[in-house]
């Protein structure tokens, strides 16, 4: 299986100085380092790589699998023989059909011809590959490890619409940490949808972690006692678990606003991560949840999901040009190997097909 996490390093035997004591962040595992770096292949190694590699393979053909109506409306575009205004027109209908928003179409149009210019390309093929470059450089931004180790506990708060795969999502990153030989801590703070809590202890009991929760109360208090618990416990992470809700409704996106609040009483910076699951399915709307959210409590990444469904993918490019707030993680199914870390150009190939 692909490893988000890199695992703690031990400290070395002698050191030569007294180095700060720091820890040092274990963040999500990105896309492989520069070959040059790279050590002198072996057999144990090539095995090893392959290993990595089949499980990331299988998820990508996945993922082309979910984005196939997108890739081939796009597709379409670039089945011609000439490369003028016509061919334009319908690259901006499918992307706009797409779900990418106007500002991101304008944007990524004006890109490609440039690029076409400048590459002195004449056949449309060679447009769709330029195409590909052009939204993975627009998306490239959005690339961005999530970092454990440099606070103790790291915080992350997460929070979404109802359906969203905000729960699942959770154990699923819970199971990833776990398997980096993370502590973690689980904190119920939905307390109005009981099969929510009951939903996430399947979780913890899965992944061999443990729970904070109450049958009812203040979602504020449980996160706060889960948060002094994770100090007092010695874990490494403490994810909170809120209950679902509408940016719309105010009076709740007030009281996440307060469960923030009271994090940071319970340990000084926290939460250190405030993450947005959002239904790759919900196409413009995903957009304006991540304004509304992201003005709310300040999101600092967002988990994409049910790209294995309708989702048309394009909303991507909208958030990447109208609010870019980090993708750390997509996912394409219910599986554990399902989600996985985000990468550009992955995504702007499978986009394309």
């Amino acid at each position: 299986m692909f490893s988000f996490f890199r695992k703690k390093a031990p400290p070395p035997a002698a050191p030569e100085t007294a180095s700060s004591a720091a820890v040092e962040p274990v963040p999500v595992a990105t896309v492989p380092a520069p070959a040059a770096e790279a050590p002198v292949a072996t057999p144990a190694h090539e095995a090893s790589a392959a290993a990595t590699a089949a499980p990331r393979a299988g998820w990508l053909d996945r993922l082309r699998a979910g984005l196939r109506k997108t890739g081939n409306s796009i597709a379409q575009v670039f089945t011609g023989t000439q490369i003028d205004d016509a061919l334009y027109e319908e690259l901006e209908s499918a992307l706009l059909m797409a779900d990418a928003g106007v500002k991101a179409t304008e944007f990524l149009l004006a890109d490609l011809k440039r690029r076409v210019k400048d590459a002195k390309a004449t056949d449309p093929a060679q447009v769709k590959a330029l195409l590909v470059d052009a939204i993975a450089d627009l998306l490239r931004p959005l690339e961005k490890p999530l970092a454990i180790g440099e606070h103790t506990p790291t915080v992350i708060m997460v929070v979404g619409v109802n359906g969203a795969g905000k729960t699942t999502s959770i154990g699923k990153l819970t199971r990833h940490l776990a398997d980096a030989e993370q502590k973690v801590l689980l904190a119920a703070a939905d307390t109005f949808r009981a099969a929510a809590r009951e939903q996430l202890a399947v979780w913890a009991d899965r992944n061999r972690v443990e729970i904070v929760s109450q049958q009812s109360g203040d979602p504020a208090a449980v996160t706060f006692d889960a948060v002094v618990a994770g100090k007092a416990r010695g874990c490494d992470v403490v994810i909170a678990d809120t209950a679902g809700r509408l940016p719309t409704q105010l009076h709740l996106m007030e009281e996440l606003k307060k469960i923030k609040r009271t994090i940071g009483k319970a340990q000084a910076g926290a939460p250190h991560e405030v993450l947005l699951v959002v239904d790759g399915n919900t196409g413009q709307n995903a957009l304006a949840q991540v304004k509304a959210f992201d003005d709310a409590l300040q999101l600092t990444g967002l988990v994409v999901t049910k790209l294995d469904g309708t989702a048309k993918g394009g909303v991507l490019a909208a958030i990447a040009r109208e609010r870019p707030v980090p993708v750390y993680f997509i996912g394409v199914g219910e599986k554990l190997e399902d989600l996985q870390t985000f990468s550009a150009r992955e995504f702007a190939q499978a986009l394309l097909g």
